[in-house]
């Protein structure tokens, strides 16, 4: 499998952003976010994505995320979009001036956990590696692109077979930021497997 912006297709289009041969620009619109039912009971599925699809089975994609979130809940990351029900994101969600949480949240059918870390406030660029072995996938992070860090290993239901995956970008309060995904790459997968 090779990236290829041009057969990237959005889901929640926003209405400014700009996509390039190895460049993504979204600026996020107030109140947009993904998340299904856990804890809070809400359900929300409104947050641009830009995805491509792929029935390659074992395959690791690579991006640079760089943002300029302040505001509680500015995100920006990768995503694994099926339908509104079964989905994956990892991102880092602003909170305050003092921390950020780097983390993901899986869902399967309906139902989003949220597995996280606190990081610097002043952190405003991520690496973020998502690999895949048929229906189970594993997500790293790194700060230099070079060295990462995994973060979780997790099984989507619904990820067998075609699976729609990219960036994404929202603002679940109040709040707009610029997010920008540069250094694309997809190669053999990076995820050994067990033996």
């Amino acid at each position: 499998m090779k990236f290829d912006a041009s057969k990237l297709f959005w889901i929640n289009e926003p209405a400014d952003y700009a996509v390039q041969e190895n460049k993504i620009i979204i600026q996020t619109e107030p109140e947009t976010d993904f998340w299904q039912r856990t804890y809070y009971g809400f359900r929300n599925d409104s947050a641009p994505a830009l995805l491509m699809k792929t029935e390659d089975p074992y395959f690791s994609l690579v991006v640079k995320t760089e943002f300029e979130s302040k505001k509680r809940f500015d995100q920006c990351g990768v995503i694994i979009y099926q339908n509104s029900d079964n989905w994956f994101k990892a991102s880092i969600e602003y909170e305050n001036e003092e921390y950020q949480r780097l983390g993901s949240v899986v869902t399967n059918h309906g139902y989003s956990d949220w597995a996280t870390t606190d990081i610097g406030a002043d952190i405003k660029t991520m690496f973020y590696r998502l690999s895949r072995r048929e229906s189970d996938f594993c997500i790293e992070h790194s700060y230099d692109g070079v060295f990462f860090k995994q973060m979780r290993i997790f099984h989507l239901f619904e990820g067998g077979d075609k699976i729609q995956l990219g960036f994404y970008a929202c603002s679940p309060e109040h709040s707009s930021f610029k997010a920008v995904f540069s250094e694309i790459e997809i190669t053999e997968c990076k995820w050994q497997a067990h033996s």
